[in-house]
């Protein structure tokens, strides 16, 4: 998958296959079996991007022709930590590409009024600080949860961290990437603003209630 560097940690993916996914994600009459397959479908493609720089080794195996060396990943502790709730969506597509990482969780909720969010629950795996972590969740509006999440996590001893959201706002990129300058960051796509609900725009609409079919 093709990906444009911009500010150092920041990865635009461009593939047009994830473009064109992401459209049928947003459209209004896209029901929600079809949303969470789609989510699904973009956690891997995203997932296979964030993970290319893992390290392998050379491991003797044995094919029907010969004995050889070939490659496989080394010995890496991986971490998927969705937010909650959106962020559940995308564990199955992550966990396609590596069945043995290990799954955290973080809940947090926005308020309505202020737009923040509140931490509601954490529960993450044991030696979190030995752990390569990719935390979850398909938007980053104004970047306060994410913010929150990954300061929860340093708080907690983690130390190489990654953030893949599918949709993102310039606001929320912007305060995300001043707080948190040493995180990559994995956006599907960089819409244009947000609006005074603090809602991406022309976004999808709530990715948790899509996701889980709770619209009102």
């Amino acid at each position: 998958m093709s990906t444009e560097e911009n500010n150092g940690n920041i990865v635009l993916l461009n593939h047009p296959l994830l473009q064109h996914k992401i459209t049928l994600l947003r459209r209004v009459e896209t029901g929600t079996n079809e949303f969470r397959h789609l989510v699904k479908e973009i956690a891997v493609m995203e997932g296979y991007e964030a993970l290319r720089h893992l390290p392998t080794e050379l491991v003797k195996i044995q094919t029907p022709i010969e004995e050889t060396e070939q490659p496989m990943i080394s010995g890496k502790k991986l971490c998927f930590v969705p937010i909650l709730r959106a962020g559940l969506g995308m564990v199955d597509g992550l966990l396609e590409l590596v069945p043995s990482a290990k799954v955290g969780h973080i809940g947090l909720y926005r308020d309505e009024v202020t737009h923040k969010p509140h931490e509601y629950y954490c529960k993450l795996p044991f030696n979190i600080s030995e752990r390569e972590i990719y935390v979850l969740d398909p938007m980053l509006a104004t970047g306060g949860s994410a913010i929150d999440a990954i300061t929860l996590l340093k708080n907690k001893g983690a130390k190489n961290i990654h953030f893949l959201c599918i949709i993102a706002a310039p606001e929320g990129v912007k305060a995300f990437s001043k707080v948190h300058p040493d995180v990559k960051l994995f956006i599907g796509c960089l819409d244009r603003c947000l609006n005074s609900k603090a809602y991406i725009c022309p976004g999808l609409g709530d990715a948790g209630d899509r996701i889980f079919g709770t619209i009102k």
